[in-house]
């Protein structure tokens, strides 16, 4: 019934069809929901397919393509032309050009260049003559390069699969993004809602004591100061608990809308009080956040593409050179089939090259900079994995002490309750102070909401490690998502 109830609370039914208005949520629940509806995981999956549809646009650039093209041009105009004393004269043109052509291309990563066979038929329909003629070329093989340059399908096919490998655990670690975002909002309504319950409370406790109070204070067994001090506590409870419903308000409006649920349905937090007893070795955590973690693969390919950097201005300054190189058969007719009868040979190979004589330093300081930018992007590397490294230790350090601080701040809680109960009833029989109950009070309030933050600290730093490392220490596997699913 609870998971059909928040399945119509998300795509918006009215919450009354189920005779209910209020949805008591869990944290995991919360998180799931948050995963599944929150803009920012909404937004993780969309980077993913943009990453998945780019690495599958790289790996179609190494695979053979195979074009059609088509290019008819139709001429009616006047042109000079020369003659073979050097002349000039005007003569009018009335053409068709018609042409079509398969072509097969390969590009090769090892050098950088293209090879490429295609076969074409052309016509040319003369009408003032109304004549017409065909070319065919059955088969042209050709290759071109560009010798000594920057080769960037090299470089290319090192940098994208790390970008996609990348991409993939990106979206692991928005997921826990998003579990950590949601634990926080999922705590702060806790907290708020907890507020909100001592407030009521604590007024309760007050009015009692303030009725009472006065009975004492007519007999003369309690002074006007301990009178008004009664009373001021009774009115700063109501003011608190007035503060706390806004609170409250606030912060179901902000949960409701991350989970993406129906406006009108109220929540109510379910904080559990047992979480697991983990210790996680620093070791294992450093060995998966080095594993699994992005933001190393990002490293990697910054110094990768510093490198590509350095090879793509040392290619501008020296020299140069392209190559083109071609081989076919051709043959020309009236007649189509006459076009492909005896074909002879045709060649073309050209060779082009580049010398910079002078160019004032311009080259060399091009590549200076290249140097320059690459090795402080070694440097900055060098610190953020030792920043990294740092920032595993203490999240791991921090959370394997998180178990005590719990049980502590449970006992916590439990005897200030108790000593808040105990300074009450020893109040009503005279046997103690209003200062001595107002510091039972805060007591207690303040043990309920360090209990309330040391279980939040718990779970954000559970979360935060699962981030960080992409590992689920609980279930001892590594996270995952279905990513075939996303790119359907």
């Amino acid at each position: 019934m609870k998971q059909l109830l928040i399945y119509a609370l998300i795509i918006g039914l009215p919450a009354g069809a189920y005779a209910q208005d209020t949805l008591r949520i869990t944290l995991h629940e919360a998180i799931y929901l948050a995963r599944q509806n929150s803009s920012d995981a909404i937004s993780a999956r969309h980077a993913f397919r943009a990453a998945y549809w780019d690495y599958r646009t790289f790996k179609a650039n190494l695979l053979p393509s195979i074009t059609l093209t088509a290019d008819p041009q139709l001429n009616r105009s006047i042109n000079s032309i020369t003659l073979e004393d050097g002349s000039d004269i005007y003569v009018h043109r009335n053409q068709l050009s018609t042409n079509a052509a398969i072509t097969i291309n390969q590009n090769i990563p090892l050098t950088g260049g293209s090879l490429y066979a295609y076969t074409s038929l052309n016509r040319i329909d003369l009408f003032n003559d109304n004549t017409y003629s065909y070319m065919s070329q059955p088969l042209v093989v050709g290759y071109s390069q560009n010798l000594f340059g920057y080769n960037s399908l090299k470089w290319s096919k090192k940098i994208e699969p790390m970008r996609y490998k990348e991409a993939r655990k990106a979206l692991v670690e928005s997921m826990e993004v998003v579990a950590v975002q949601a634990t926080y909002k999922f705590f702060q309504l806790a907290l708020a809602q907890s507020s909100c319950e001592i407030a009521r409370y604590n007024y309760a406790q007050a009015d009692t004591l303030f009725q009472y109070a006065q009975g004492r204070y007519n007999i003369g067994t309690i002074n006007e100061n301990e009178m008004l001090q009664l009373e001021i506590n009774l009115l700063t409870q109501q003011t608190n608990i007035m503060n706390a419903e806004i609170q409250v308000d606030n912060c179901m409006e902000d949960l409701r809308h991350y989970l993406g649920l129906n406006e009108g349905v109220e929540l109510i937090v379910e904080v559990n009080d047992v979480v697991p007893s983990l210790f996680i070795p620093i070791e294992q955590a450093l060995a998966m956040a080095y594993e699994n973690n992005p933001e190393i693969d990002n490293m990697e390919r910054t110094r990768i593409v510093s490198e590509s950097n350095v090879a793509y201005a040392r290619s501008l300054r020296g020299f140069s050179s392209s190559l083109y190189m071609e081989f076919g058969l051709t043959q020309t007719d009236r007649k189509p089939g006459n076009a492909y009868r005896n074909p002879v040979d045709q060649q073309a190979v050209s060779v082009g090259i580049r010398v910079p004589i002078l160019d004032w330093g311009v080259g060399k300081g091009r590549v200076k900079v290249a140097i320059s930018e690459r090795d402080k992007v070694y440097t900055q590397l060098e610190q953020q994995k030792i920043n990294f490294t740092t920032n595993v230790i203490n999240t791991v350090k921090q959370f394997n002490l998180q178990n005590n601080k719990v049980i502590i701040a449970t006992k916590t809680d439990q005897a200030a309750v108790k000593r808040n109960e105990i300074a009450h009833k020893l109040y009503l029989l005279g046997k103690s102070t209003i200062l001595d109950l107002n510091a039972a009070v805060t007591e207690k309030d303040n043990a309920r909401y360090n209990y309330l933050s040391t279980l939040y600290d718990y779970w954000s730093l559970y979360y935060s490690i699962r981030r960080i490392t992409g590992y689920d220490f609980e279930r001892d596997r590594e996270l995952g998502v279905d990513y075939e699913l996303l790119i359907k």
